[in-house]
């Protein structure tokens, strides 16, 4: 087991992806200490699921979490990108990674749509670790999640087996 694998817990990338489907904003917000590991969590549930995720990255444009070969095509520039998943009708979660200020008006107007919740079809686009300016911008627009639980968990005793 890797060290960046040891630091998530198996189950952390399920319950943080309830949550992001759960939110009630087509965007959301989310801070990691461990952004790699986090991302390996989501493409093992993509996989073992067959959900439909997606990864924006500046150098590698938009492609499935599913299945790493898997690009979209003119999906390069985030706008293409944000355009694309505005467009799209069916479920998807879409992740952002490597934001960097600052955004062009457009792409910033292309944000606020999409933090509007879809009415037919869900679909959530997902910042991970943006500038904190970035993330003030947007306000309330933008549900705030975090991959670290804020409360410790406790152990309960069940069947003889303790589980969190």
């Amino acid at each position: 087991m890797t060290s960046a694998m040891a630091s998530v817990p198996p189950q952390a990338g399920a319950e943080i992806f309830d949550r992001i489907v759960a939110a009630p904003s087509g965007l959301v917000v989310l801070d990691s200490k461990d952004v790699h590991a986090l991302i390996d969590q989501f493409r093992a549930i993509a996989r073992h699921t067959g959900q439909a995720m997606y990864l924006w990255q500046p150098d590698t444009g938009l492609g499935s979490l599913r299945d790493a070969q898997v690009r979209v095509p003119d999906c390069q520039r985030l706008g293409n990108a944000l355009r694309y998943m505005q467009q799209s009708m069916h479920f998807g979660v879409y992740f952002l990674l490597g934001l960097e200020l600052p955004l062009s008006a457009m792409d910033a107007t292309l944000l606020r749509q999409l933090a509007r919740p879809p009415k037919q079809h869900l679909r959530r686009v997902v910042l991970i670790d943006v500038p904190v300016a970035l993330a003030d911008h947007l306000g309330e627009l933008a549900v705030r999640l975090c991959s670290e639980d804020s409360q410790p968990r406790r152990l309960r005793l069940r069947d003889g087996r303790w589980l969190v």
